[in-house]
């Protein structure tokens, strides 16, 4: 699993005029069920993304082609972590730690 911190490197209203695009891309990502939340951050800096993916390089691809990263709106921050626990709805995305 992976958190994908969005940081707006151009002024916001930069951002605003890309939005349409950037949440038809985020559209995208869901209906292929690699996103499953996401949203703006608090002050409004950037958004905050979690991605399901196997392959830190597909996530790197998908980031890469969010039309803010495109036209150098925003910068990405990825973390990879392993789901060892959730909440009873994200069950199907629980993971086990390699070796166990």
């Amino acid at each position: 699993m992976f958190v994908l911190e969005l940081t707006y490197t151009a002024p916001v209203e930069r951002a605003d005029a890309l939005m349409k695009e950037h949440i038809a891309w985020l559209d995208e990502q869901y209906a292929a069920g690699v996103f499953i939340a996401s949203g703006r951050k608090n002050p409004r800096d950037g958004g905050v993304i979690l991605a399901v993916e196997d392959d830190r390089q597909r996530i790197e691809e998908i980031a890469a082609a969010d039309p803010f990263a495109a036209h150098g709106v925003c910068a990405y921050r990825i973390t990879e972590f392993i789901a060892t626990k959730t909440a009873p709805e994200l069950a199907p995305f629980k993971q086990e730690l390699p070796g166990q």
